[in-house]
């Protein structure tokens, strides 16, 4: 297109004001030199019910908040259509998720740079996530307090019954971690949430709404970006619908999107970059034939163990109108109380069987025995683990269902497909099992609710996960980056064989962390924006991570 023909410009847009979005406008604008447009499909976050970190069940369901987004019917899910919550809104899934803060485990991102992400080893990334974080439990070699992204951990288990999950991890021969974001990961211990003075601390909290007042950056809410404007291989801006028009903005440097692990490869596809044969049985042109975007697509799911308690002190004595509102009236006059949290302030990091390297099994400990959306609980007092088997092994794909910029992507995500991903899940409930059983919870634990002493077997075990397995809400993967055929961006975030366009999100991602994957996210944007802007990378952190000294010894054990 004709510069001429642009409705107007910038040096940078930015697709999605989302979780890495966020990040990515306050690190570009930062320094006054380059004018930044962000254009983000959902509004602003002023809801309350956004804000109050126990109120997260309502926007994550909430029509205005949330894309809306399900999967085709799920082969390994009876055939279910899941649920896929994405924020549409400023702070992305940042505005709407559990706030669960989770960095992922070491060797995940060893991991990465094996498969082709060199420079996102774990030496590399762990600078990034401490420039993020202001870590309200103070810095070491592994933590931040400068950063952005408050990180705390709510009521600080003032419930005995999260101190009684880790001391039950403990009996049971896990070891006790003292920070799982930090030296060692493995192991049961409290858990970090966004959450800062008793309020959601989101990317638009923390990165956008501080860095608006610059004048070189531009927030455009309510903003449909439809594709990227391309001159022959050159991503030269993109085109948006805004109140009933469309717009041109020409990129004077970058278009980058960060529009999710579904709407960024969408993007490329109706921009015509995507699987050539794909492309064509959708009717639009093929701009560059790259057969990865929208493969290796991956996602967490997680089932609930839940038990009824003895002892009354649960969180479902407060689960009457009285009670919410009592924790509501004291969230708003003083930020404190039940309301400013997320309720997951224990957590561990265990493995399935011998031989892992490192943890594969993530517990999120609730006590409470309520469904995370909010749309069931337990009559009586309870509580209840969320249990996730977390390096699956199984793919997806996102594709076009439309040429149609309107139409939602055609999401599948096999899940558990490899039968390995279902073991995890066998092995996961009976080491659960054998915690629930320790003395620690002798004063608490009365009968198996979810999923009840008659699931015993494998068989037993593998149809209750079909039938009530939810997702995680972590998808991923679905813009690779690594070198191969098949990768979709190189380490710089740059897609492969276009210049000017890049993607950083957690499409990006080559595989799933051990973990909640926003930290995550959040970092990506942290490090990309140094690439973006042409800056040397942050020294490579020289501090050590944990492994089991028993790993190798395990690991001749399972050859055997």
């Amino acid at each position: 297109m004709n510069e001429a023909n642009f409705d107007r410009s910038a040096d940078y847009i930015i697709v999605g004001a989302g979780s890495a979005g966020c990040v990515l406008a306050d690190r570009l604008s930062a320094d006054g030199q380059h004018e930044v447009l962000v254009l983000e499909f959902g509004g602003m976050d002023n809801s309350l019910f956004i804000q109050m970190p126990t109120a997260l069940s309502i926007p994550m369901s909430s029509p205005k908040y949330d894309w809306g987004l399900h999967t085709r019917p799920e082969p390994g899910l009876c055939g279910r259509a899941v649920h896929q919550a994405r924020g549409k809104v400023i702070g992305g899934s940042s505005s709407i998720n559990g706030m669960v803060y989770v960095r992922g485990n070491a060797g995940d991102f060893e991991q990465w740079r094996e498969q082709g992400a060199e420079g996102w080893g774990y030496a590399d990334v762990l600078p990034y996530f401490q420039r993020a974080e202001d870590c309200l439990y103070g810095t070491d070699d592994y933590r931040g307090v400068e950063g952005p992204v408050g990180i705390g951990n709510g009521n600080n288990m003032r419930n005995p019954l999260y101190r009684v999950f880790i001391e039950a991890g403990r009996q049971a021969g896990y070891g006790v971690t003292e920070d799982y974001n930090g030296y060692r990961q493995e192991g049961f211990g409290r858990m970090d949430m966004t959450v800062r003075d008793g309020v959601r601390c989101s990317t638009a909290n923390a990165y956008l709404k501080p860095a608006l007042s610059r004048s070189n950056l531009t927030l455009q809410t309510h903003a449909l970006t439809t594709r990227v404007l391309m001159d022959g291989k050159r991503a030269v801006g993109v085109e948006y619908r805004h109140q009933g028009e469309v717009v041109t903005v020409r990129a004077r440097r970058d278009v980058i999107l960060s529009a999710s692990a579904f709407n960024s490869p969408k993007l490329l596809m109706l921009s015509g970059i995507g699987p050539r044969a794909h492309l064509q049985d959708m009717g639009v042109g093929v701009v560059h034939d790259l057969p990865g975007v929208g493969q290796n697509l991956q996602d967490h799911l997680e089932v609930w163990i839940q038990h009824a308690s003895r002892k009354s002190g649960t969180l479902n004595g407060w689960l009457n109108p009285l009670g919410k509102l009592l924790i509501g009236a004291r969230w708003l006059l003083f930020k404190t109380g039940l309301g400013a949290t997320n309720h997951f302030e224990s957590n561990a990091y265990i493995r399935s069987r011998a031989g892992l390297q490192y943890p594969d099994l993530q517990y999120h400990f609730l006590a409470g025995a309520i469904a995370y959306d909010g749309s069931s609980a337990l009559q009586g007092h309870g509580f209840q683990v969320h249990l996730g088997a977390n390096k699956p092994l199984s793919r997806g794909r996102v594709q076009l269902a439309s040429s149609d910029p309107e139409t939602p992507p055609d999401i599948l995500f096999n899940y558990l497909d490899e039968v390995a991903d279902r073991q995890a899940y066998r092995d996961g409930l009976r080491l659960t099992r054998e915690i629930f059983a320790q003395p620690a919870f002798a004063d608490y634990l009365g009968e198996e609710v979810s999923p009840g002493p008659a699931v015993q077997t494998d068989d037993d075990i593998d149809a209750w996960v079909a039938a009530s397995a939810a997702t995680a809400y972590h998808p991923c993967g679905s813009c690779r980056m690594g070198s191969d055929a098949m990768a979709v961006v190189d380490t710089h975030c740059r897609v492969h064989g276009i210049e000017n366009l890049r993607v950083v999100d957690s499409s990006v991602m080559p595989t799933l962390t051990n973990g909640n994957i926003n930290a995550p996210t959040i970092m990506i944007g942290e490090k990309a924006a140094d690439h973006i802007l042409g800056r040397t990378p942050l020294t490579p952190s020289a501090a050590p991570s944990w492994q089991a000294p028993d790993w190798q010894h395990r690991q001749r054990e399972s050859v055997k």
